[in-house]
């Protein structure tokens, strides 16, 4: 065990970046040696052979990939400042505890995280390094603002509109401004048992089959590569306008795909935001906020301070700000959807693309979270959010959450009469169907006229084409126009109970309406079947 001196250990867990890192920074001061210390969780990294798709039971194979070759990007970047990323397998907080043990450690410091899984293991370490007299940092530096602190202004509350949030956070803090030219060395490990980086193959992935790989490289590096190449265009970065831009765009995206850095850390949004307001100095004429690229960094804030200070954000039951809604369990339905196999090209063909790179257009994300819920099939907004935790490589628990409850009309968002046209949608962008043609092959020679709705082709075209309906791609799971419509009468009779009820539904009172739905529902289709009949 070594004894002299004063060690720091630098636990990374998102955060993973040199550059505007206050908890490296602290971690640094003053230390005669200091261990960056990254942890494999086998609850996040483990084989599930149960799982629908190659991964964990937490993640898909491509996030888990994006975290790896972030790691041997930060293991590289250290190495160049004469340190190296210290790996450990294990439950975090026992890693962790025997590290600072073994290591006589007197600083411990790391990002501040406020998930519920990370909140929970920073407790477990913080009482041991408290108990043990050990020195302990924990800086915000994974938003542009602590929620904390915006929560405190807003009387103990989160605000629940973008503009109240905006009006109490103000400008964020700007990023630090040095990066740091060396590091102090690793000391003795003792008997620590460290490994290099995993593969995918080392983590039990050898034999994983998985059609595609995403196209988006992890790491600081790339991120800054990225970043500094998003912001030479600074035309695009001053006239950024969301919701705009063209969601079938694939082999370049019309966004700056620079989330999912921002969600492991690789890129400081504080960086991030830096550096668009020296674009918006030189060009003076640019968009605005909530719409433009700084927009969607306080969007992002945003998300995480309402996550922060909301118990069960991430569910309907015992979520304050969440409607109540009698959303069907359906499981036919949602592996329709998550399969790719709806029959709907347009949603097919955004589901693939997310299993196949594990990212998509914000607005095809859009289109496929309405048509599950609110849109067309009515399925809980949890089982989708589920899906998409596993398969983005961005995803966040924060933004995810308040995403599926925006989209599918249960918070934030209440117009539940805008559906996205699952057929004439995507077509506005790219009428040629293109995108379908590069995510379901099947659908390649199909004429542009049905590419959207290749259910409507005479039988003749579809066998010029090589793919009967039915046989080679599926029919329709539902008929659109008559589901959307359905949905919105439950919709509005959900709306009628939580305002009734002032958002106090019990689970008696959805099973009523659920009762009340399905009885509508036979009704209408029992009276469909006599008018056929009757013009029969």
């Amino acid at each position: 065990m070594s004894c002299s001196g004063s060690g720091s250990l630098m636990w990374f867990r998102k955060g993973l970046r040199i550059h505007d890192n206050p908890a490296l920074e602290f971690a640094s001061q003053g230390a005669s040696h200091l261990y960056p210390v990254f942890v494999i969780d086998p609850h996040y990294m483990e084989p599930d052979p149960h799982a629908f798709s190659p991964g964990s039971s937490r993640a898909g194979l491509n996030r888990i990939n994006f975290l790896l070759q972030s790691l041997v990007d930060l293991d590289l970047n250290l190495k160049k400042l004469g340190s190296r990323l210290l790996i450990l397998k294990g439950d975090p907080a026992e890693v962790l505890i025997r590290c600072l043990k073994e290591w006589n450690v007197r600083k411990l410091c790391f990002e501040y995280d406020t998930e519920p899984y990370y909140q929970a293991l920073d407790i477990k370490v913080k009482n041991y390094a408290l108990a043990s007299g050990i020195e302990i940092c924990s800086p915000v530096s994974h938003t542009l603002f602590n929620p904390i602190d915006i929560i405190e202004k807003n009387g103990g509350k989160p605000p629940l509109s973008y503009q109240s949030f905006i009006k109490l956070a103000g400008e964020p803090p700007p990023p630090l401004s040095t990066m740091p030219s060396s590091l102090p060395p690793v000391d003795h490990l003792g008997c620590c048992d460290l490994s290099e980086v995993p593969t995918i193959k080392d983590l039990g992935y050898g034999d994983t089959k998985q059609d595609e790989f995403s196209p988006f490289k992890g790491g600081e590096s790339e991120a800054l590569k990225r970043l500094e190449e998003c912001m030479k265009d600074k035309k695009w970065v001053a006239n950024f306008e969301k919701p705009k831009g063209n969601p079938s765009a694939f082999l370049r995206p019309a966004t700056t795909v620079l989330s999912p850095y921002l969600k492991f850390g690789c890129l400081s949004s504080r960086y991030f935001y830096h550096h668009v307001q020296d674009v918006y100095k030189s060009v003076p004429k640019h968009t605005s906020p909530p719409v433009s690229l700084l927009g969607q960094l306080l969007w992002r804030d945003f998300f995480y301070t309402a996550a922060f200070g909301t118990p069960n954000f991430d569910r309907m039951k015992g979520n304050r700000i969440c409607k109540q809604i009698p959303w069907k369990d359906d499981d036919k339905l949602l592996e329709a959807w998550r399969e790719a196999r709806t029959g709907f090209p347009w949603i097919d063909a955004i589901m693939v693309q997310l299993r196949q790179w594990g990212w998509m257009h914000h607005l095809a994300r859009h289109c496929v979270a309405c048509f599950l819920t609110r849109g067309d099939l009515f399925v809980h907004w949890e089982k989708g959010r589920d899906v998409f935790e596993r398969l983005l490589i961005d995803s966040d628990w924060a933004i995810n959450n308040g995403n599926w409850m925006w989209l599918s009309c249960s918070s934030f968002f209440y117009q539940y009469n805008r559906i996205y046209s699952p057929i004439t949608f995507g077509k506005k962008y790219d009428p040629n169907g293109d995108y379908i043609r590069h995510f379901l092959p099947v659908l390649k020679d199909m004429p542009r006229d049905y590419i959207y709705e290749p259910w409507s082709a005479p039988l003749s075209i579809q066998t010029k084409a090589n793919c009967i309906i039915g046989k080679d791609y599926p029919m329709p799971v539902v008929c659109h126009d008559s589901a959307s419509k359905e949905c919105r009468r439950k919709m509005g009779e959900a709306y009628a109970l939580n305002k009734e009820l002032n958002g106090l539904v019990s689970e008696d009172d959805l099973k009523n309406l659920r009762r009340k739905l399905e009885e509508g529902e036979e009704h209408e289709t029992k009276a469909k079947r006599s008018r056929q009949q009757l013009i029969g």
